[in-house]
């Protein structure tokens, strides 16, 4: 079992800001504020740093085995621990509850029993999947005899800033430890309670398969600040991976001097064709908006070919409608709801918008093209999906959408890195640079030439 991947953090009437004091429409980081002066925090900041270049070179030598046993070992502390973890995370959901924090928020913030348990067995998941180090990715022997081999090896030190999300604390370490990565991580104010108990607790396990605790460090004391100095510290951390609203994760790329993977938000989309089987496509539909609206890969917008709204559209209408869904369309959107439906004319910033509730823009289009040409105006590039038994048109489809994901007859809730197979993910990169999609634990690696030769001298 793997938690679902969770992006933007929405809003609740109020204007709220993410733990870099970034105000969720704008982006602009405001002054600083939390433990010591600017100066005395970079410095701790980049000692803890330091300290985890060291744990990442004791964990270069580690093998499988024992990187495993770790992962086991955290997983079963984390089990053991989950009364004193819930203790924790409840002080941090009644602590935000009170100032006001949206409850689709309060869901993701909020761990129970049955989190912790599917927390411990996304670690166990990542045990089980084949260690990405060392993996030969070519290789071949020049004329002149030298041997050359590209091979994958650990990023080093990764840093990650998230927010409100405990269980990216656990796979951000999991997917870390087992990729041969150290991890410095700032998880959030809101997390804060949480996440002191889990890191302590995972580097109590760490130690018990006598692996340095530092391969596990926080941040989160050093409150802002420490987000600055995190994302200032080139050369001593060597990606930084930010996951969570999209104010955060822009500031996060633009003020970072340490090289950034950038994850990304989920405008998602699913297109009926007019080829479509419109049972699946309810079905799509239904499953894409309500099994859990508030995460990035949630569809935000319905398009419909005009060639079966007419039949299509009162059907998933009335089904969104019993799922209390808003509907945010044009009037011939409006024209095919049930009586009594929650409606709202749509405007541009609907197109957009990722809402991660029960709210849904609605639009019937007259081709796949123009499908495709409203998608590349409005997507986030993260997922969209086309329903249809018209080969042409899903090839067409997937040729012209650069999104990470492109999906055929399918929900969009399926770009995961667990449903993809790849084991708890960092998260979803929707950048084009090295990693594109699902994060899982390829993505945390680059690689190196190793070259063996017989005292070859270049002539």
């Amino acid at each position: 079992m793997t938690l679902q991947p969770e992006c933007e953090l929405p809003g609740n009437g109020a204007v709220e800001v993410d733990d870099l004091g970034v105000p969720r429409a704008t982006g602009v980081i405001n002054p600083p504020s939390g433990a010591g002066s600017g100066e005395n925090v970079t410095d701790a900041v980049h000692a803890i740093a330091r300290r985890s270049k060291v744990a990442a070179r004791v964990l270069a030598t580690a093998t499988r085995a024992r990187k495993d046993a770790a992962l086991h070992a955290m997983a079963e502390a984390l089990e053991a621990n989950a009364e004193l973890i819930i203790a924790a995370n409840v002080k941090d959901v009644d602590r935000e509850r009170a100032g006001g924090m949206s409850e689709s928020t309060l869901d993701r913030l909020s761990l129970n029993t049955e989190r912790i348990r599917g927390i411990a067995d996304a670690l166990r998941e990542v045990a089980a999947l084949p260690d990405p180090v060392g993996e030969v990715l070519r290789g071949s022997t020049l004329p002149n005899g030298l041997q050359l081999r590209q091979v994958r090896v650990p990023m080093g030190v990764v840093g990650m800033i998230y927010e409100a999300r405990p269980n990216v604390t656990v796979d951000a370490a999991g997917l870390s430890l087992k990729s041969g990565n150290a991890v410095i991580l700032r998880g959030g104010s809101a997390a804060a309670e949480s996440n002191k108990v889990i890191v302590a607790v995972l580097r109590d396990a760490l130690e018990s398969e006598q692996l340095p605790a530092d391969l596990v460090q926080s941040v989160d004391e050093y409150g802002r600040p420490g987000a600055v100095a995190l994302m200032g510290a080139r050369g001593l951390v060597d990606v930084l991976v930010p996951r969570g609203g999209a104010g955060l994760i822009q500031t996060v790329v633009r003020e970072a001097k340490v090289p950034v993977i950038e994850t990304g938000v989920g405008n998602c989309h699913v297109y009926v064709d007019a080829a479509a089987n419109l049972d699946w496509a309810h079905d799509i539909v239904i499953n894409a908006k309500v099994q859990r609206p508030s995460v990035c890969n949630a569809a935000e917008t319905l398009l419909v070919h005009k060639d079966v709204a007419a039949e299509f559209l009162p059907r998933v209408l009335n089904s969104l409608h019993a799922e209390n869904v808003t509907i945010h369309g044009e009037a011939n959107v409006e024209s095919a709801l049930p009586a009594g439906a929650s409606f709202a004319p749509a405007e541009d910033d609907d197109w957009a918008k990722e809402y991660h509730g029960l709210d849904l823009a609605v639009k019937i289009v007259d081709s796949v093209d123009e499908a495709i040409s409203h998608i590349v105006t409005w997507t986030s590039g993260h997922t969209e999906a086309i329903v249809t038994d018209n080969l042409q048109a899903a090839d067409k489809f997937i040729a012209e959408l650069d999104s990470a994901c492109v999906i055929v007859n399918a929900s969009t809730r399926f770009t995961d890195g667990g449903e993809f197979g790849l084991g708890a993910e960092i998260g979803i990169s929707t950048q084009k640079l090295h990693a594109r999609g699902p994060m899982g634990l390829a993505e945390l690696t680059t690689s190196k030439w190793v070259v063996h030769g017989q005292g070859h001298i270049r002539g």
